[in-house]
């Protein structure tokens, strides 16, 4: 007879609110919820990771034509020479970077002629594959930048900047850097060995 009333008293009841509370103790150490909660805050906590991206245009501005450094002015034309230091294979890659500070520094893209001194850049390519016709017109309407080889580097015009890329032989080169050198209005870029450009410009400047 006394067995009934003692069940509700053992388990039954006990273990909903009593459990909880008894043992409510050693609940909250097992529960260090901080672990995904702190990988969730620092996200929005920290801003850090925001301003690092700024950190690439950094190595950008050493080939930019802002700098002085590299700079020096060519009394005859009024126009200035910039050297921006190339290996022959790395010399069209160097010319790109430097039309990108060029673009992003406030230069028209009708302001800049490229030329190439030995492989012909991939967009007078195919520009070229449309005849050349319509690849000529591109130059005289001057709304976008103009690339041309060494073979057609006389048939280009003057343009406020030429970017030369010096990734031919040292006899086209010193055949094409004079004729940049008279074509650029105000600035003029060569990127390739400063001792073969200085060689091959020296008389000039």
């Amino acid at each position: 007879m006394p067995l009934p009333p003692e069940e509700p008293q053992i388990h039954e009841s006990a273990q909903g609110p009593s459990a909880t509370t008894a043992t409510g103790r050693p609940a909250p150490t097992p529960r260090p919820v901080p672990g995904p909660r702190s990988a969730a805050s620092p996200r929005p906590g920290r801003p850090g990771p925001g301003p690092a991206r700024p950190a690439p245009p950094a190595p950008r501005p050493v080939p930019g034509p802002p700098a002085p450094k590299n700079t020096q002015e060519n009394r005859s034309g009024g126009a200035q020479l910039q050297f921006i230091p190339a290996s022959t294979d790395g010399a069209l890659d160097a010319a790109e970077e430097a039309l990108d500070l060029l673009l992003d520094s406030g230069r028209q893209p009708g302001e800049v002629l490229v030329l190439t001194t030995g492989e012909r850049h991939p967009w007078a390519a195919h520009e070229l594959s449309f005849g050349e016709a319509a690849y000529w017109a591109q130059q005289d309407t001057a709304e976008d930048v103009f690339f041309a080889d060494a073979a057609s580097a006389e048939r280009v015009t003057a343009r406020p900047v030429v970017i030369v890329a010096v990734n031919g032989d040292d006899e086209t080169a010193a055949r094409v850097l004079p004729l940049a050198l008279s074509r650029a209005g105000a600035l003029l870029v060569v990127c390739g060995d400063p001792q073969k450009v200085t060689a091959v410009l020296g008389a000039g400047v």
